[in-house]
């Protein structure tokens, strides 16, 4: 029982991911353009995943309140900055592990609010921990879709002998159009602009 509750839990998680968390997506894919390597990319979606866990069990056992109009623009302003640091810097800075901490925990509240009905009825351990894996299989499956579109890109213009041009042909375009995206959503979720 406990393990078919883990298994439908990560369901959940994955689909917080794919296909239902276009968020997450970006926020990844904006994560992988300003990697130094796949190490550094694994070890910051995995401390990513484990905030969002933490804040999840805390919002969805009601230890914490997440109020979802403060939560929500936070969450769309954090892909924001994220994507803004890819176009800015060329590879990621020392402070980015905690930065990216702090930003699960965001996304961790939100999830949190939309869980709370399916872990108040289940075993929150097998719920945790389902949802934490099917979480990082979701953003793992994201990384690796960004890399081998990355690496075609990469190919393609060391084929054409213009190496170079790969942040200007790819991590800056795609940079910002997820600042843009999440830019608004920020706007969207403060009232700003329609729904």
């Amino acid at each position: 029982m406990w393990f078919e509750n883990v298994g439908t839990f990560i369901d959940f998680g994955f689909q917080h991911i794919l296909p239902q968390g276009l968020d997450h997506v970006l926020f990844v894919v904006a994560l992988y353009l300003n990697a130094r390597n796949w190490s550094s990319l694994i070890l910051q979606v995995t401390t990513f995943t484990v905030a969002h866990t933490i804040t999840l069990g805390f919002a969805a056992t009601g230890l914490v309140a997440s109020p979802g109009e403060i939560i929500e623009p936070l969450i769309a302003l954090s892909i924001v900055l994220l994507a803004i640091e890819a176009i800015v810097f060329r590879r990621a800075n020392i402070w980015r592990l905690p930065v990216i901490f702090a930003f699960g925990l965001l996304h961790g509240l939100g999830f949190g609010s939309v869980m709370k009905v399916y872990l108040e009825n289940a075993d929150l351990s097998a719920g945790l921990i389902g949802i934490t894996i099917g979480v990082e299989a979701g953003h793992v499956s994201v990384l690796l879709a960004t890399g081998l579109v990355a690496s075609v890109i990469q190919l393609a213009l060391k084929s054409a002998s213009k190496p170079h041009l790969y942040r200007a042909a790819f991590v800056i375009p795609v940079a910002a159009v997820i600042a843009l995206v999440g830019l608004y959503w920020t706007l969207q979720r403060i009232g700003v602009l329609p729904e």
